[in-house]
Parts: structure tokens; C-alpha cells; sequence
């Protein structure tokens, strides 16, 4: 779920709105979980990682419509896939994230990562757990799962950056001190540091 909302405003916008798919093959009943898999589209660029990770069960036949999840991970580095909530999107949705994001009255931008009961417990209130809330750094996701044009994705990343200008220019004339250039290098050279921790941790955990 992607939100914004201008600090001098109460109610905000969701310009995104998608689940994550686990990646996964369905059984026919003749098949074996191998042959599914290498059929399988959206496993052709990972198969010795797949024949790798389930060489005890490549041989096993899948009953019709059985689901075999070959990843657990819903990050798009690890398989998984994205697929666009458009049509859910409306007023009630909204407040609820307008709710959230008020709650501090500190959250203006950003993308909420979320587990729920299901879309109508979500627009409810209810039965949701927030998993990560992402802010001036989250990438828009909806660039990818809405079947988008590399001009359309352009064109959505340059709203959500003119956006969030707006924002932070609104906050700095509020008052909120903006970083200076050794602040802001810095800041880029931990990051650097700490995202190569967490690949490295997330290659050795895909390894167990």
C-alpha cells in the first residue's frame, strides 16, 4: 500500500495498492514437481537454485490443483510476484490510512507492507498486522505490478519524487532543519554498508 498525505492536510491519497504471490507451481496429476517446474515461466531463470533446494521432491507427482511453494520469500529478488489491487482501492480504504498515518501526525510518505484476514477485514480496520512501513526511501511497487510501460513506470517514480519534494519543502519551511551534504553522505555510506549485510544474510538464509 502506497500513501501520501501533504502535512497541512487530513486526508491523503493511495496511489497503490497490490499483493504479494508466493512463487509457486499447481499440480496436474501426471506431472512431476521437476517437469512443473521447469515449465514453469517464472522459475526458468532459477532452476538449479529450485533443483537444489527440492532435489528430494523433484521426482514427486502433484495431485491435481495441488500448490507446491518453491520460495517462502515474497520479495521480488526471491520470486515473488505482484499483483495489482487497482480496483480496491476507494474512500473507505483511505481512511484507514489516513487513521494510520494521522495517528503521530509525523506520517506523510511512504509504502505500508501488510498482513490481513483479507481485503474487507483491511478496508474494516481489523484483523491487520503493518510488517514494515517504508518512508522517503520505499519504491513504489505498483510500477510493477500493473502491467506498466517502462514510460509509465518513469512517470509514476517522478510523481512520487515531485511529491515528496513538496512535502519536505512544506516541513522545512515549518521548521524542520534540512541535512547538510556531510549529514546526507554519511547517511548513504551506512546505508551502503547495511544493505550489503542484509543481501548477504538473505543469500545464506535461501542456503538452509
Amino acid at each position: 500500500m502506497f500513501y501520501y498525505r501533504f502535512p497541512n492536510q487530513i486526508r491523503g491519497t493511495i496511489t497503490g495498492f497490490l499483493k504479494k504471490e508466493f512463487l509457486s507451481v499447481i499440480g496436474d496429476g501426471t506431472s512431476t514437481l521437476w517437469d512443473l517446474i521447469k515449465t514453469y515461466p517464472r522459475a526458468q531463470f532459477r532452476l538449479e537454485e529450485m533443483r537444489s533446494k527440492h532435489l528430494e521432491k523433484l521426482d514427486h507427482v502433484l495431485a491435481d490443483k495441488e500448490i507446491f511453494y518453491l520460495s517462502y520469500a515474497l520479495n521480488l529478488s526471491r520470486g515473488g510476484k505482484l499483483i495489482s489491487l487497482e480496483e480496491e482501492k476507494d474512500e473507505q480504504l483511505v481512511k484507514v490510512f489516513d487513521w494510520l498515518s494521522n495517528y503521530t501526525g509525523k506520517f506523510f510518505y511512504g509504502r505500508y507492507d501488510i498482513k490481513c484476514a483479507s481485503i474487507e477485514d483491511l478496508k474494516a480496520g481489523k484483523n491487520f498486522s503493518i510488517l514494515e512501513y517504508n518512508g522517503c526511501g520505499a519504491e513504489p511497487h505498483h510500477i510493477y505490478g500493473n502491467g506498466n510501460t517502462l514510460l509509465q513506470a518513469y512517470r509514476i517514480v517522478l510523481h512520487h519524487w515531485h511529491v515528496l519534494y513538496k512535502i519536505s519543502m512544506y516541513n522545512y519551511r515549518n521548521g524542520i532543519p534540512k541535512w547538510n551534504f556531510q549529514e546526507g553522505w554519511l547517511f548513504l555510506k551506512n546505508a551502503k554498508k547495511h544493505f550489503k549485510m542484509l543481501k548477504e544474510l538473505d543469500a545464506a538464509t535461501e542456503l538452509v
